[in-house]
């Protein structure tokens, strides 16, 4: 039988929050429930708001929290702005099957070509760069570096998320050419987290539902690069009062704030469970002890408010 493997992938680009937290107690728990190896990896494509001390506290508060992995962490080799060689090369593989194609639209012209999605206000790119000729490609390469798109197939893409449910994709409608590598050289994420979930043989991916919608057009990536893919488990978000998703800007509840007013990990973790549903009352509890009694169909779907008095004594 295929042994599970897990994954934390943040980005270092501040403190963690209490969301990020969920996110990683969540992972630890379904990964080793099922006897599973966790892999730590460092999503920090983004150098200029990703920083080397952000991610020794990220690593620092895991230990803390009880959150150990198995594998990578601050270490060579699981850190995304040291792996570029290797996205070159699955975009090279992407580039031979012809499916991908160089965009020169500036920022500006991708706004006034492309219409939003009328659900959500995404702005879907129109193809504009996806049929022209050699000559003209040729004449923009000297004028400027162009990203690099997939030119994304007239098909809908279905999959079975394990706590959402069924969910279903019209890539050209819903989502449209998406980008692989930003004219600036950087690898976009989507390309980046297919890549590194396939090389390092994860199957299974415990993370937010914010990264739901991006699901089919990585399921696209793995069909493209010959790889099966995890099984996927989308968390309800944890969202404060007003109903704005928790973020690293709101400060007073990420961990620095957190462990300055003497919290415990326990009593984090204990509140992290009693809101998602897997505790009826709050009690402190240690990761472990969270595991003995774990049950994922306990687990809240919806998205899960985060009382601004959470951390108080009176609380349940």
């Amino acid at each position: 039988m295929e042994q599970t493997v897990g994954r934390f992938a943040p980005s270092p680009s501040g403190r963690m929050h209490l969301g990020n937290v969920f996110c990683a107690l969540m992972a630890w728990l379904f990964c080793r429930q099922a006897g599973g190896r966790l892999i730590l990896r460092i999503e920090d494509l983004d150098t200029a708001r990703c920083k080397p001390t952000y991610t020794a506290q990220l690593v620092e508060d895991l230990n803390w929290l009880g959150l150990t992995w198995d594998e990578g962490g601050n270490l060579p080799g699981y850190r995304q702005s040291e792996r570029s060689d290797y996205y070159s090369a699955c975009l090279k593989k992407l580039q031979q099957q012809g499916v991908i194609y160089p965009c020169f639209c500036s920022r500006g012209e991708l706004h006034a070509a492309s219409a939003p999605h009328r659900s959500d206000g995404t702005f879907i790119y129109t193809g504009r760069c996806r049929n022209l000729t050699a000559q003209q490609r040729q004449v923009l390469f000297k004028q400027r570096q162009p990203a690099w798109r997939l030119a994304v197939p007239n098909k809908t893409i279905c999959f079975c998320d394990q706590l959402q449910g069924e969910v279903s994709q019209d890539l050209a409608t819903d989502c449209g050419d998406f980008i692989l590598r930003r004219s600036d050289g950087v690898f976009a994420y989507q390309l980046a987290v297919v890549a590194d979930d396939a090389a390092m043989g994860v199957t299974q991916v415990v993370r937010g539902k914010d990264l739901l919608a991006s699901t089919p057009r990585q399921l696209l990536l793995y069909q493209l690069l010959g790889v099966k893919p995890p099984q996927f488990y989308h968390l309800p978000l944890l969202c404060s009062e007003s109903g704005a998703r928790l973020s690293k800007r709101d400060q007073s509840l990420d961990l620095g704030a957190l462990r300055r007013q003497g919290i415990t990990a326990q009593e984090i973790l204990g509140r992290l469970a009693w809101l998602c549903g897997l505790q009826e009352t709050f009690v402190p509890q240690t990761a472990q002890q969270l595991l003995a009694n774990f049950n994922p169909q306990k687990l809240k779907r919806e998205d899960i408010i985060v009382p601004a008095d959470l951390f108080c004594a009176e609380k349940p």
